[in-house]
Parts: structure tokens; sequence; C-alpha cells
């Protein structure tokens, strides 16, 4: 989590909301990708930072499918997220502060944990939860 908050941080350095997220490779300490919110910077409204970091971990495996990866982010995926998590196949999500206006991995929806779907991560939230909040209440604030 602590890289997913250097990631986030970065974020803020291009005026983007404090979102960091990692891809672990399936030994949990590889890292393969790293992404943050880059959607000022890019003019991209899908430029999140977990969209991001499984499409650099999908080109450096080198397929689409991260079996075994696990996702690391510091907010609570939304759904756009979830459903990219969901369809990458990653394998485990843990996310740090939970996002009750648009979170999609059991905050306002639960996407991924969905039984009607066909693949559902494992999801371990709150890791760094307050550290990964106060980035994000700090950001706010100052706008």
């Amino acid at each position: 989590m602590r890289l997913a908050l250097d990631e986030a941080e970065r974020a803020v350095r291009g005026g983007d909301v404090p979102v960091g997220a990692v891809v672990l490779a399936p030994d949990g300490t590889t890292v393969l990708a790293r992404g943050h919110n880059e959607r000022e910077a890019a003019g991209d409204p899908t430029a999140h930072a977990e969209v991001l970091a499984v499409r650099r971990a999908a080109a450096e495996l080198g397929e689409w499918r991260l079996a075994g990866c696990t996702l690391v982010v510091t907010l609570e995926p939304c759904t756009m997220c979830a459903g990219a998590i969901q369809q990458a196949r990653v394998d485990r999500v843990v996310y740090g502060a939970r996002d009750e206006k648009a979170g999609a991995a059991g905050s306002l929806w639960d996407l991924l944990r969905d039984r009607r779907l066909n693949h559902r991560p494992e999801v371990v939230e709150g890791v760094l939860a307050e550290e990964c909040a106060r980035l994000l209440t700090e950001f706010f604030r100052e706008r």
C-alpha cells in the first residue's frame, strides 16, 4: 500500500485526485505495474489509477489475464475500475479508503463479489485506510 500511496502523491503533482495503484505478480512481491490518476494530465476520463495499472500489467505479462495477480489501490474502485478488474481476472484486490459515493467493492455497490459474474476476486479492504483517506481529504480541502 505504501507504493500505491507514493503513486497517489504523483497524481496530486499532476493536478489529479490522489489515487494510486500497484499490480503485484502472483508471487505477491514483484511489482508488475504502477498507476495513478491521470485524467487531468491525459484528458482521458478512463485514466483512473486502477485501469492504467491493469493495462500496464497486462502489457508487461503479454496477456490480458492477470490470474494470480493482486491489485493494491488507495481508494475503493468505482464501477468502471471494478469492471476492468473483473474482466482482467485479477485474483485479489486490496484497497485503503472506502468510497461511500462511488465505491463498487462493498460500499455503494459490490460488483467485484457479485455472484452473477463469472469471476470474483478476493477483496481486502481498509489497509492503511486512514492514511489513504487523509490524502484525499487534504486534496479536496485545498480545492
